[in-house]
């Protein structure tokens, strides 16, 4: 039997979902900004995704993803598992993953030989610290992110485009990236960053968030 789910007294659902498995996922590389693809498992993933969220009966009144194609197909095959491919989709830059710097395209584990678990940890879980910057030739300044720069970009674009459609009892669907995304979470469930340091949210697994009409979480769980 198919679970509907309802919303009475004007309460909202937020679907969050990672994308599925990347090819840089599977290669263990830091993939930040690269628009690296889905692998052949991370497409199942999404269908995967897509079913079990067709299967809880959520209307979307739009979905929300990044500029990258690993999150924008992953949102692909949910739309249409669920048949809502004609919902508003919008894509933006602030729901990025963050930027790895000088770390984009190198092995996990080789960085972990080469400077130690914890310091790899640290860039990758933490807060405010982020990897060494990405200085080229044509960007001297370089480029790198905390997940506090990540959250600086990513929580005022919710605020300001996604709230508004909660908070008038719409379900909104979000597919992006783990730190995008645990930077919204962080927000949501007002984490420390001490909880967020522990924090992971695996590929394609959808999460829910039900709000009540003054934007308190009632109900948050893994669907």
């Amino acid at each position: 039997m198919k679970c509907i789910a309802l919303n009475p007294n004007n309460m909202a659902n937020l679907v969050i979902v990672r994308h599925g498995q990347s090819q840089w996922n599977l290669e263990d590389r830091f993939t930040g900004w690269v628009d690296v693809d889905l692998s052949p498992q991370g497409e199942q993933e999404a269908i995967q995704a897509g079913k079990i969220i067709k299967q809880a009966g959520f209307q979307f009144a739009a979905a929300f993803s990044s500029v990258l194609k690993r999150a924008n197909r992953t949102l692909d095959f949910i739309l249409q598992e669920i048949g809502q491919t004609d919902i508003p989709v919008y894509k933006d830059i602030a729901l990025n993953e963050r930027h790895y710097g000088a770390l984009q395209g190198l092995n996990k584990k080789e960085m972990i030989a080469k400077h130690g678990e914890e310091q790899v940890k640290i860039w990758r879980r933490s807060y405010d610290v982020p990897p060494p910057k990405d200085v080229t030739e044509l960007n001297p300044d370089g480029i790198s992110e905390s997940l506090k720069d990540t959250a600086a970009r990513s929580i005022p674009y919710y605020q300001k485009h996604i709230e508004p459609l909660l908070k008038e009892g719409k379900d909104v669907l979000i597919v992006a990236h783990g730190n995008s995304l645990r930077s919204l979470m962080m927000h949501i469930e007002k984490m420390t960053k001490e909880e967020i340091l522990e924090t992971n949210l695996d590929t394609a697994k959808p999460r829910l968030y039900v709000f009540d009409s003054q934007m308190n979480v009632i109900e948050k769980r893994y669907l």
